[in-house]
């Protein structure tokens, strides 16, 4: 076995793939030189204080859910072929994961660089701008190639997941405290501080994260194999997706991940209920017995905060309500989706189409007004950059979160039973480039639905705080029609 992956292996670089390796990076180099060294050039000079508050939690938000997104991705992991044959082979495991190690690493590095941008852009550059460029590059690289480490350490070894864990949970606490307001002090010192303390700070920082990465190196041979086949497992399925361009097949996934390690057991449904609510009920106790879950949406509704505080516009703020309640009413429409899949089984349970929606759209349409009115209200009494008024929340703005319920329930439901996505239309030619209508008409389905039903809200962002009385009242008819006309015109087919 080894002689043959000694015969299979790649030779000595040919002076042809130097030569596309180097037209490669200088092409990259070409096309993203001008637009990074014009957004560096910008970020040069003083940033402003009101703003450093809201900017470090984003960060310490984006680190948080990096490490997280590792966690669950493995990270190192094989392709199939080689965790079916070669894992459980007696061949030497760390050489074995060296290519997984090189992809980890490289993604992390990829990582940090974005996040020493975004550090640069929050404490700003005062002096000597090429300097405190690369101390923020460098620093963003350790964190996330040491939080990577970290990562991989926890798939060897439970212990290590505890760490990982408190550095999540560290992440968290520091984007609260951060803005709420109790770090201006320590940002402003840290953003004014001198080149050498800077310097300091950064070389212990990789030093930590080079310690960490020479840790997860040598654990390489520790990780258990069964991890190793879950990640791997899971990678496949994400890649099958990607290759079909199918992402809703990944919704699929995790819904099966779910239950598969779950024992199910048969109860009777609730006789008192009519039959489409107790068709619903089991939606109902899918959210009640994730309350972790239902902890994370509750806190994401400060997010639309931290936007307005960092410096969002209006526009922004008012969109990232809407998608972030439309996200959270996503959440509650699973049972709509395995109806969509299977609709013989839908229809051998003796319940129609539409009563079996309006009951369905209950659940999403209370999780979305909930959310929506919590971020409005966490909006308006939020510290804000600058001491500038809300673009939204308080006062009549709350009375949106309620109102925009029955549309966002429709459009969530119309996005669980949207059929696959559909590659035999046509591709659109543009001057920017070839556009594939299957993908762009399957993201947008259950989206066009949701823009329409809140459109009052949406150009009420645009009017005086004293004047949303016919807003509201126009938010209230549009919204019950659309859920209604969904959910009359709704056909018995997979596509809502």
């Amino acid at each position: 076995m080894r002689a043959y992956l000694r015969s299979r292996g790649r030779g000595p670089s040919s002076m042809l793939d130097r030569y596309f390796t180097a037209f490669g990076l200088l092409m990259i180099a070409a096309v993203l030189g001008q637009p990074l060294s014009s957004v560096i050039t910008n970020l040069a000079g003083q940033a402003e204080p009101a703003r450093m508050g809201a900017g470090v939690a984003l960060l310490a938000l984006a680190l948080a859910g990096f490490l997280a997104a590792a966690r669950s991705a493995g990270p190192v992991l094989l392709s199939a072929p080689d965790a079916s044959w070669l894992l459980l082979s007696p061949l030497h495991r760390r050489g074995l994961l060296g290519r997984g190690w090189r992809m980890v690493l490289l993604v992390a590095v990829a990582a940090g660089l974005l996040l020493g941008i975004g550090t640069l852009a929050v404490l700003g550059a005062p002096d000597q701008l090429v300097w405190r460029v690369l101390a923020a590059l460098v620093l963003g690289v350790s964190a996330t190639v040491g939080g990577m480490a970290l990562a991989v350490l926890g798939q060897s070894a439970h212990s290590w997941q505890f760490w990982l864990s408190a550095l999540m949970a560290g992440l968290l606490v520091l984007a609260v405290v951060a803005v709420s307001g109790q770090m201006r002090t320590v940002l402003a010192i840290a953003a004014a501080a001198p080149l050498p303390a800077v310097a300091a700070a950064v070389s212990a920082a990789a030093v930590m994260s080079g310690l960490l990465v020479r840790r997860a190196w040598t654990s390489l041979d520790q990780i258990p194999t069964r991890s190793l086949l879950t990640a791997s497992t899971r990678a496949g399925h994400v890649a099958t997706a990607a290759v079909g361009l199918d992402p809703g097949a990944l919704t699929w996934i995790a819904e099966d991940n779910h239950w598969r390690t779950r024992s199910l057991g048969s109860r009777r449904w609730p006789s008192s209920l009519p039959a489409p609510l107790a068709l619903a009920w089991h939606d109902w106790l899918r959210a009640a017995r994730r309350p972790r879950w239902l902890a994370v949406i509750a806190a994401t509704a400060a997010l639309p905060a931290i936007l307005a505080q960092a410096g969002g516009s209006p526009t922004v703020v008012g969109v990232s309500v809407l998608a972030g309640a439309l996200a959270v009413a996503a959440t509650g429409t699973a049972g709509a989706r395995r109806d969509g899949d299977n609709p013989a089984l839908a229809r051998l349970i003796g319940v129609g189409l539409r009563p079996a929606l309006a009951a369905r759209a209950l659940l999403p349409a209370l999780l979305s007004g909930t959310w929506t009115t919590a971020a409005l209200a966490i909006l308006s009494t939020a510290p804000l950059a600058l001491g500038t008024a809300p673009a939204v929340g308080g006062g009549s703005w709350l009375l949106f979160g309620p109102l925009v319920a029955p549309a966002l329930a429709a459009a969530a439901l119309r996005m669980a039973r949207r059929s696959p996505v559909d590659h035999s239309l046509p591709i659109l030619d543009t001057p920017g480039g070839a556009i594939p209508t299957g993908p762009m008409l399957w993201a947008a389905t259950g989206v066009d639905l949701a823009v329409l039903g809140c459109l009052p809200a949406l150009t009420a962002l645009t009017a005086p705080p004293d004047a949303l009385g016919p807003y509201l009242a126009a938010q209230a008819v549009v919204s019950a029609a659309v859920l209604a006309g969904y959910v009359m015109r709704a056909k018995s087919s997979q596509a809502g």
